[in-house]
């Protein structure tokens, strides 16, 4: 993400989307502060707008604001870790074989094109990019399945996942395995939702064996620093 100069970003939604963007990405990461000075500062607006910013992320799941304490990036508990991952499992397999039903050339051409993402994101050693990217890919085949209100839930759960992983994976460089998001693809491409029902849960198994689910210790970042990469 190219630096930030002072009014680049005037809006509530601009400032919403480039913190998201540095969450998503772990440039930012679980437990940090959210100083309304500091992120006005760094944005070049108003508290207030970056007040509603933030009001607007808590909404949203990213950020707890604490009476009397601020502003912070969620934090997920190892309970709610679990939990993020159990309801994906329950919903995310039957979400794949709808899809494979509904798949249409450009989507499986869309699904190739982000796996190709994801790839050049590694190559250029941006992990937390590449992270990102996985998890949209999951959202792109909640998409396809066109079901509106489990699609929204999927988005909720990939969300609070980028917050979890970055908490607790325990392979730092590791993401979803591309062969497993290949074989995803390829079912989805053929119509088999038998097959990318199954695919899709035992991937997410995997992802929850990378889980290292213990107390993790606390790190501090440069707000500034995180922002302006």
């Amino acid at each position: 993400m190219p630096a930030m100069s002072s009014g680049q970003v005037s809006s509530v939604d601009g400032i919403v989307a480039q913190l998201t963007e540095a969450v998503h990405e772990h440039r930012v990461r679980p437990g940090a502060k959210l100083s309304e000075d500091e992120v006005g500062e760094i944005f070049g607006v108003s508290r207030t707008l970056v007040r509603q910013a933030l009001r607007a992320m808590e909404h949203g799941g990213l950020v707890t604001i604490q009476r009397n304490r601020g502003a912070f990036v969620a934090k997920p508990s190892i309970k709610e870790a679990r939990e993020v991952f159990e309801a994906r499992a329950l919903l995310e397999p039957r979400t794949a074989r709808a899809a494979a039903e509904r798949a249409t050339p450009a989507d499986i051409t869309q699904l190739n094109d982000h796996i190709d993402r994801e790839h050049a994101a590694l190559a250029r050693d941006e992990a937390g990019l590449a992270l990102k990217l996985s998890g949209e890919f999951h959202c792109i085949i909640a998409r396809m399945a066109d079901q509106k209100t489990i699609e929204g839930f999927v988005q909720q759960l990939i969300s609070r996942s980028s917050l979890v992983i970055a908490l607790y994976w325990q392979r730092r460089n590791a993401l979803c395995e591309s062969n497993a998001h290949h074989a995803l693809v390829r079912a989805l491409a053929s119509h088999d939702g038998d097959t990318a029902e199954e695919l899709m849960a035992g991937h997410l198994l995997d992802l929850v064996s990378q889980l290292d689910l213990r107390a993790q210790p606390d790190r501090t970042d440069s707000l500034r620093d995180a922002l302006l990469k």
